[in-house]
């Protein structure tokens, strides 16, 4: 369901009521272009269409060819009041477009962005004392460089990640501005403010495929490849090709329910170590048969290969079995995911083979991680569908957006002593812009099902009671090597979604879908700022800080455990969790008018989660089975799905200098590194050739560890130049 505030709507109203009484308009115009090169050759985040897709850009590729018309209004209403609006045009061929599939249109207008065609309109008034600025607007509370601490009125449009000017990336929103003096030293200032989220490439059900600054988290959710989003349903389809294998006998030599009962409590782990060879009897490449040992099977294919072992299964196949997960039952199988998203790792030798990998520390796929996973719960994921031509397919996604429609609101109190310090106390109680993502199974009409950890019984298939395990009993159950089912129900404990109803073996009413809910929770920020100019031995000096106590935000928790056994919509949950940040700054100019700044940075989770464990699968492998708070930024199937730190720490180091004989341009260099070993480095410069005419460079490099913040987007280095041309008065 999509809310809206009523705050725009009434303050665009009281705009709009007294424009008849308005005085002569000032106008200027400025056109601007932004040209952008990438600084070097490779793949961005994102940007593969399947898992075997190798293109990549090469240095000096176009990675931006933004044009700009920006229009400055300003007005008087009255003698006493007077108006500003900034309204925008804007075009970038080279950018993302992925609008047509539920993404953003990165070339145009896109509102509550930074390309909104309509970007400020506010008044400027007074009323009883009070100084009033009201409509869509930037309030501005921190000063940190490189970072947004206490800015946190107005989301940011992180399309470009930290290198555009914070007034840039800043999205203006509807607000109520009151601010008055309180003595000689103090101002307290209040806001009303609408509710809007930051804007971060590829958080849509679009992807936003080919976006250079799409982060590795955010590619676990909606990317094409590795994507949960586009996972799952490929997930769900294999879960029909396997339900199509065991009715037709392919596992235990005859149809189902007993075929796949056979398999019913065989888990991934299992079924993937008891492939012993695959055997090629025509020679032609491809695996005909394959070789399978599996306790508790009986062999009717007998003894073959006189190995001596009675338990042995010679099965055929197409391909060999393990590549249904990846390819299907078929070649053309339309459930078969030929290698399009991170399923499993192609890595065997014969052509599109693949193999498990479970428990590797180099696990980069989907069934990687999901050793604990039985044949059952893949039924849950798959449907009967007559009109496809193995006779099943698989459950789909869906993304729902939740709008608040309540408003933020805050207040800050500034003011300075005799001593020279300055200082601001703030509160801002708000949703918390980053928005969270729930998953959630549900049926046809909408509703929620519910989720069972069902156990198995002495067959291996699983016993379903409508209430099932907890999570902990189900993995103190592992343990004594019984594996758990996932199975959804509609809450009654009777009507079991999938394939078959694992209650009777008849078939089932089909696969649920998987749901993903951008959700929004409120926020209680307190924060506070200092600065102090100090003289030491005549270098102008002045030692800052920002300080900020977050109640109630969210932390996404990845439990291993639960996903190894297929369960994703807990699996990756978002939880709640206070942080502490905090920044440390010192400012001094030195060489006539280098201004120099440092400044240590420190984010504290105070709920912190780091549970290490160890799981023993079906086949006797190691995997990890641990919860923890993951990284955001750069969890990836890639990397395990990075762990966070409890304490993450930057450091910054900033230098600003003017140029030029009448110092009519000026040169910034700001480098940052992060604790893990990535680094940013962005060196800009800004010439007045004229009063109308500037001119512009920009330098952006990111390098270290690829599963950092900064690091990971080291082939989205880039080289940008620009210029504006200013028409005043027009």
């Amino acid at each position: 369901m999509f809310k809206k505030s009523i705050l725009p709507s009434s303050l665009a109203l009281a705009l709009v009521a007294p424009s008849f009484v308005m005085a002569e308009i000032e106008a200027t115009v400025e056109l601007k272009n932004e040209t952008a090169i990438f600084a070097s050759s490779g793949q961005t985040i994102g940007q593969a269409k399947t898992m075997l897709d190798t293109t990549d850009h090469s240095g000096g590729d176009v990675m931006k060819f933004q044009n700009q018309a920006r229009i400055f209004l300003n007005g008087y209403i009255g003698e006493d009041s007077s108006w500003h609006a900034e309204l925008q045009i804007i075009h970038d061929p080279e950018a993302t477009d992925s609008s047509g599939s539920g993404g953003v249109n990165y070339q145009d207008h896109e509102i509550y962005t930074q390309n909104d065609y309509f970007r400020e309109l506010y008044v400027d008034t007074e009323a009883a004392g009070w100084a009033l600025r009201l409509g869509k607007q930037q309030v501005v509370w921190g000063t940190a460089d490189g970072i947004k601490l206490l800015d946190i009125i107005n989301p940011t449009d992180f399309r470009e990640l930290n290198q555009n000017a914070m007034e840039d990336s800043r999205i203006p929103v509807w607000m109520i501005n009151a601010e008055r003096d309180i003595g000689d030293n103090g101002n307290f200032q209040f806001v009303v403010s609408q509710a809007e989220r930051n804007k971060i490439p590829g958080l849509n059900p679009g992807g936003d495929s080919g976006h250079p600054f799409i982060m590795k988290g955010v590619d676990t959710i909606s990317g094409q490849v590795g994507g949960f989003y586009n996972v799952a349903p490929a997930l769900s389809n294999v879960a029909g090709s396997f339900s199509a294998a065991a009715a037709g006998g392919l596992f235990a030599g005859n149809a189902f329910p007993n075929g796949l009962a056979g398999f019913a409590g065989l888990t991934v782990d299992g079924f993937a170590s008891a492939i012993v060879d695959s055997v090629d009897l025509d020679n032609d490449g491809i695996g005909d048969v394959i070789l399978m040992n599996m306790p508790g099977f009986d062999s009717f294919a007998g003894n073959t290969y006189g190995d001596g072992d009675a338990n042995q299964q010679l099965l055929p196949g197409y391909i060999p079995l393990n590549n249904i997960a990846q390819n299907g039952l078929f070649a053309g199988d339309p459930n078969g995911n030929n290698n399009t998203t991170r399923l499993l790792d192609v890595t065997g030798p014969m052509p599109n083979e693949v193999n498990w990998n479970p428990g590797a520390t180099t696990s980069k796929a989907a069934f990687d991680h999901m050793t604990n996973a039985t044949f059952a719960t893949f039924n849950t994921f798959s449907s009967i569908d007559p009109l496809s031509p193995t006779g099943f397919t698989g459950t789909t996604t869906e993304w729902v957006r939740d709008t608040p429609d309540e408003p933020n609101a805050g207040f800050r109190y500034k003011g300075n002593l005799d001593s020279g310090l300055n200082f601001s106390v703030n509160y801002f109680y708000h949703y918390g812009a980053n928005p969270a993502l729930d998953l959630s199974w549900r049926d046809a009409n909408g509703n929620a099902l519910v989720e069972e950890y069902a156990p198995t019984n002495l067959a291996g298939q699983p016993v379903p009671t409508g209430t099932g395990l907890t999570r902990d009993q189900a993995r103190a159950n592992l343990d004594l090597g019984n594996p758990t089912t996932l199975l959804v129900h509609d809450g009654t404990g009777t009507t079991y979604y999938g394939a078959y109803n694992v209650l009777t073996g008849n078939p089932g009413v089909g696969a649920p879908t998987l749901r993903f809910t951008e959700s929004y929770y409120r926020v209680h920020s307190l924060g506070a700022s200092f600065d102090m100019a100090v003289d030491s031995m005549d270098i102008p000096l002045v030692l800052r800080g920002e300080f900020l106590y977050d109640k109630d935000e969210k932390q996404p928790v990845v439990d291993k455990y639960l996903l190894s056994i297929g369960d994703l919509t807990n699996a990756l949950k978002m939880e709640d969790a206070d942080y502490f940040k905090y920044v440390l700054g010192a400012d001094v100019t030195v060489m006539t008018n280098l201004l120099v700044s440092a400044q240590f940075i420190q984010f504290i989770n105070l709920d912190y989660i780091d549970s290490p464990d160890t799981c023993t699968t079906q086949a006797f492998n190691a995997v990890d089975c641990s919860r923890y708070t993951a990284d955001f930024a750069t969890m990836s199937m890639t990397n395990g799905l990075n762990k966070a730190e409890e304490y993450k720490e930057f450091v910054s180091l900033f230098l600003s200098k003017p140029i030029g004989e009448d110092q009519l341009g000026r040169w910034n260099n700001i480098i940052i590194w992060e604790e893990g070993g990535g680094w940013w480095n962005r060196l800009d410069a800004e010439y007045s050739l004229t009063d109308q005419f500037i001119i512009s460079g920009e330098w952006n490099q990111y390098w270290g560890d690829e599963n950092t913040t900064f690091g990971q987007f080291e082939e989205s280095s880039n080289v940008q130049v620009g210029f504006k041309y200013i028409f005043e008065d027009y």
